[in-house]
């Protein structure tokens, strides 16, 4: 269910996110590549995609059934920001090799994707894959400590409201107000971690130090540069959040009957 989740929200939305990369690179939008090709490094995201999304969730579903039965409802909220962090350091260390690749296919579209991993591997290691992985959990985990808890904040007052378990077109309703939110509070972080993804070897940017990075962002361009792809995160993610969240809460519902039957 979230490997089919996390595959079916990047498909059908990669073009945005090519676009907000573009506006994050310190290159900027029409050197990074405009609108051309906002399909490249298309193949290493979808190779990505659905195992780190399938770990997510596992990881995330595994922690709450280990831990909610042994707290009361009224601590939900902290077990499910527990299960988030869990969640999203696996499914973050599945895709930040793919993650790498795609964002730099994203702002170098005269190289193939196999070039480019090649590249990587020679002239930076493992290393490189992970580049950025440190800055990836520090905006993954802010990012689902606000964006799951009021998923499931939503659904289960959504629940009660109407006496009884929520659809799957529910779930998508209340994953995308989540994930509009979370996406624009946690903005300065992703423009954090695709500075450090696209920085140039030796760079101090591809140094990886947080506070050198953002203090570079913030002289060159103050709250532009922090916030700069905001509009096409927000909407990239509110969409992705209903497609992301409803195809997880289908996806279980069926197989849930089928199971049954």
């Amino acid at each position: 269910a979230g490997g089919a989740a996390g595959l079916s929200v990047d498909i059908a939305l990669y073009p945005i996110d090519t676009i907000k990369t573009r506006l994050q690179s310190s290159a900027g939008f029409i050197r990074s590549g405009g609108f051309r090709g906002v399909y490249s490094g298309f193949f290493s995201m979808a190779a990505g995609s659905a195992p780190s999304a399938a770990a997510m969730f596992f990881s995330y579903e595994l922690m709450k059934n280990i831990l909610e039965p042994t707290a009361p409802e009224e601590y939900r909220p902290f077990i499910h920001v527990i299960c988030a962090c869990v969640g999203e350091t696996c499914g973050s260390f599945v895709r930040n090799p793919f993650e790498v690749i795609k964002q730099r296919a994203q702002v170098e579209t005269n190289r193939n994707i196999a070039v480019l991993w090649k590249e990587t591997a020679r002239t930076e290691g493992l290393k490189g894959f992970y580049r950025g992985y440190g800055k990836t959990i520090i905006r993954d985990i802010p990012f689902a400590v606000i964006e799951y808890p009021v998923w499931e904040y939503l659904k289960r007052k959504w629940s009660k409201y109407q006496d009884r378990p929520i659809e799957s077109w529910q779930s998508a309703a209340c994953g995308s107000l989540a994930g509009g939110l979370a996406a624009a509070l946690t903005t300065p972080l992703d423009v954090l971690k695709t500075r450090v993804m696209l920085a140039e070897r030796k760079s101090a940017d591809a140094s990886g130090n947080t506070f050198l990075v953002l203090r570079n962002i913030w002289e060159k361009q103050k709250f532009r540069g922090l916030f700069s792809g905001l509009v096409p995160r927000v909407t990239w993610i509110s969409l992705g959040g209903g497609i992301y969240f409803g195809v997880y809460e289908w996806c279980k519902i069926s197989f849930n009957k089928q199971t049954i039957v």
